[in-house]
């Protein structure tokens, strides 16, 4: 998986389009811990799933509807909110919107390909 340089400057780092609406931007990672940048269109969606690592999530602009197994939840700009591995989650964007992830371990499979 190998790792992320020490000093990352967003601006020339390529977004990947991963859904309708929907793109994400890898910023540092090894393989125990990636941060990555997601941005949605109003209506986009995240669509619900699940993966073995933890991740936690904050709301840097806009707002989503959330949803953490069988609950959900509206979140704003400034929100977080964390989900454990194993657990059915995904979002909705209630307007242009952005969230930053934390996952650990790393996320390999966002690699390939990139």
């Amino acid at each position: 998986m190998g790792q992320s340089n020490l000093f990352i400057e967003s601006e020339p780092l390529a977004w990947k389009t991963v859904g309708e609406g929907v793109q994400r931007k890898i910023l540092g990672f090894d393989p125990e811990l990636m941060m990555v940048r997601v941005t949605f269109k109003k209506g986009s969606i995240g669509p619900v799933h699940k993966h073995p690592h933890r991740q936690v999530t904050f709301v840097e602009g806009g707002s989503f509807e959330v949803q953490i197994g069988r609950e959900k939840k509206v979140l704003k700009t400034g929100d977080c909110f964390f989900i454990p591995p194993d657990v059915d989650h995904g979002v909705v964007a209630l307007e242009d919107s952005r969230l930053v992830d934390v996952f650990t371990p790393g996320r390999a499979d966002f690699l390939v390909g990139t």
